[in-house]
């Protein structure tokens, strides 16, 4: 089947990225949200990021161009027409077993149908859906035009026509696909979630400043953003989904959320997007 119009359901962070690559790769998009004011938003979002990366000469094709190919809509049942769908919704289960159901009904019979999840078990979303040879995972990195990385994750009944097409888009989106094992977190998180986790944990004990904690992984460790700033671009709610994730999937103590992270969720600091989090962005 050839795929010519992606449907991607979620227009926050990692859904308008998803829909600005896909559309920059030639492929008509129609991205979903119930919640208008986000696909507004979404749209501001595209537009920036496609007019720095044409200033750089990353992109070539006029911005308006890219965008003509993106249909914006609150309508879940406008994904009928789609050849394959991302969804790309916050990271809960409940939240995503309804959408997941409600397009297993819309949806074509042949049409494969992917989720951005960042941790939650593929089997056990592909579970929600009639179709679990047509499903598996498809998390890509944040921010999603910058990053080349796609982790695909294949679920107990992922056929392997299935992952072979989903690999392949990938490529066309002109991303380096890598496949990962249906473990809690995958390999990205489980590996980038209990460091993030430990640099609040220093924080909480008095180790070290914010500052001083970002600045000994950058300046120490080489890493290009400190764990602390990159939780805020994250968000801390998420984080903390994520963490949960990996507690309640694998029953080990090693990753228990910090009582800091959650405390700080809780006060509706969640970082850059609340314009608060380890640091403050007003």
């Amino acid at each position: 089947m050839e795929i010519k119009k992606i449907g991607v359901v979620g227009a926050g962070t990692m859904g308008s990225g998803i829909a600005q690559v896909a559309a920059t790769s030639g492929f008509e998009v129609i991205l979903q949200d119930i919640n208008p004011e986000q696909l507004n938003r979404a749209l501001k979002t595209m537009e920036k990021s496609l007019d720095k990366l044409i200033e750089k000469g990353k992109v070539s094709e006029a911005r308006d161009s890219i965008l003509s190919r993106v249909k914006m809509t609150t309508e879940l049942a406008s994904l009928k027409e789609a050849d394959f769908v991302i969804e790309a919704v916050f990271e809960n289960v409940e939240v995503k077993k309804q959408v997941l159901q409600a397009l297993d009904s819309l949806l074509r019979d042949e049409v494969i149908f992917t989720s951005n999840t960042s941790s939650i078990s593929i089997t056990r979303l592909a579970a929600f859906t009639s179709r679990a040879d047509r499903f598996m995972g498809m998390h890509f990195m944040n921010p999603v035009p910058l990053m080349a990385l796609v982790e695909l994750i294949k679920g107990l009944q992922t056929s392997a026509e299935t992952f072979a097409i989903v690999k392949g888009l990938a490529e066309k989106m002109g991303k380096v696909p890598v496949e990962a094992s249906d473990f809690p977190g995958f390999i990205s998180n489980r590996i980038l979630m209990p460091m993030i986790n430990e640099a609040v944990f220093a924080l909480m004990e008095g180790v070290g400043t914010a500052e001083a904690i970002d600045t000994v992984m950058k300046l120490g460790m080489n890493h290009p953003m400190g764990p602390l700033a990159l939780a805020d671009l994250i968000g801390l709610d998420i984080c903390l989904n994520i963490m949960e994730v990996l507690y309640e999937g694998f029953r080990d103590p090693k990753y228990r959320p910090c009582p800091l992270l959650r405390k700080m969720v809780e006060a509706g600091y969640l970082g850059r997007k609340s314009g608060r989090g380890f640091y403050n962005y007003s």
